[in-house]
């Protein structure tokens, strides 16, 4: 898992200044038939959602079905081998999340950055640190000071070991010192259907969250961004009460690595048109999401910037 400093900077300069390999189909016929994005994480979740609506959106744009693919697992990684192992023609892409930054290393020698062509990105989006109601705290110190005179009795849920949101409460119980008993699930929605039923008591969750924030029926104590979010603006971030806290997810569109340029760009077009949509830009912000965008060079440089910077965070909470 671990990059030097040279070697992090190596793949910076090289998706940077990378320049698409021509093979596969011509722009001018692409797609000739239906495009799968394949995404790491289950149905109903965070990145599931965001790559729905991006499928749509390229449907219309481009005349042939653009349809998501779940295959969970392995924090992202068994999508990201699926994608590196197709055929470079544009019709297998993958959804990627800042788990790729967190997991580089696929299988078999792969390596994400290098084996993936960065199209475009998509949104970014907080996490939310949500609590079911019947628990007796309200606010970030309140919960800290009771996992504190409670050790172990809180039941802390998230996505799998190594995904972001596992790590974005690995990060907090490393920064506060709360004893909080973390459990993996499958998926987010794995964890919010437990947080529900009363068997967790808080989550560490994606967007998918918010639908549930809003009807009252979780209460969400905090944002993870490193400022509030305008999709819950009376919600603090959890760094108003723990100084330099701050974990966030993106969402982005990848390809094989030889993938023709004219595909990626084309790709890149219109992923940057639906962005600048506002019916889309508006589902984004229902989702607590930030548009993003920009040219696959700023797509390479943003993964290349979070694998160094989850690379730190995983060695200060000695997780391999």
């Amino acid at each position: 898992m671990d990059l030097g400093r040279r070697e992090v900077l190596r793949l910076a300069a090289g998706m940077a200044a990378m320049h698409v390999v021509p093979g596969g189909a011509a722009a001018t016929s692409y797609p000739a038939r239906t495009v799968r994005i394949v995404v790491g994480f289950a149905p109903g979740a965070g990145p599931d959602i965001i790559a729905r609506l991006t499928a749509d959106w390229l449907t219309q744009r481009f005349g042939q079905p653009f349809i998501v693919e779940d295959r969970p697992g392995a924090a992202g990684n068994i999508a990201t081998a699926d994608v590196i192992r197709a055929a470079p023609d544009g019709h297998t892409l993958l959804h990627i999340t800042v788990a790729n930054a967190i997991h580089p290393r696929v299988s078999n020698g792969s390596w994400f950055p290098t084996d993936i062509a960065p199209i475009a990105a998509v949104a970014r989006a907080s996490f939310f640190l949500v609590a079911n109601p019947s628990i007796a705290v309200r606010t970030v110190p309140e919960l800290i000071a009771y996992a504190k005179a409670n050790p172990g009795k809180i039941a802390m849920g998230s996505s799998s070991v190594g995904t972001a949101p596992y790590l974005a409460g690995t990060l907090f119980k490393v920064m506060t010192g709360a004893d909080l008993l973390q459990v993996p699930y499958n998926g987010t929605p794995q964890a919010i259907t437990e947080l529900l039923a009363g068997r967790l008591q808080v989550v560490f969750a994606d967007p998918s969250a918010v639908e549930h924030i809003k009807a009252g029926k979780l209460r969400a104590l905090a944002v993870t961004a490193a400022t509030r979010q305008h999709i819950l603006p009376d919600v603090p971030s959890i760094g108003e009460f723990v100084p330099g806290y701050e974990a966030s997810t993106w969402h982005g569109l990848g390809a094989p690595s030889k993938v023709a340029s004219e595909i990626a760009n084309s790709l890149n077009k219109e992923i940057n048109a639906g962005l600048a949509d506002t019916s889309i830009r508006s589902r984004l912000a229902k989702m607590g999401c930030t548009v993003m965008g920009g040219s696959a060079a700023d797509f390479g440089q943003l993964i290349a910037d979070e694998i160094a910077k989850w690379n730190r965070v995983m060695a200060a909470a000695n997780i391999r």
